[in-house]
């Protein structure tokens, strides 16, 4: 049975909802910190969480399902060499979210996800 899990939609089709994680999750690692919605941020720190569990991980299987999920070879390669060092002894919890000021025009909640 599957009650009460459920995906967040984002307002959303399904391939769109991938495609903008997946965007997200990509200018995340290559940024450090974007602003975004509360409730994206909410839903893309989980995938971030995934990658950089593959990262930490480090086999050829790994690397190759992060490289079908960001978009950016280059920044898979060096995720893959910076992770041990960066995010050694953490079992988690790699992103923060900081709640910001609405966003003008349509009032919805903004915040900062950033990578600790």
């Amino acid at each position: 049975m599957r009650h009460r899990n459920r995906v967040k939609k984002l307002g959303k089709p399904a391939d769109q909802r991938r495609a903008l994680l997946r965007a997200l999750t990509t200018e995340l690692i290559r940024h450090g910190r974007i602003t975004t919605t509360l409730v994206r941020a909410k839903v893309v720190r989980s995938e971030v969480d995934k990658i950089i569990t593959l990262a930490k991980d480090g086999s050829l299987a790994a690397r190759r399902r992060a490289l079908g999920y960001i978009y950016d070879k280059q920044l898979v390669h060096a995720l893959f060499e910076q992770v041990s060092s960066r995010y050694g002894n953490r079992q988690g919890g790699y992103t923060r979210i900081l709640h910001t000021v609405p966003r003008r025009g349509d009032n919805a909640e903004m915040a900062i996800i950033e990578l600790v």
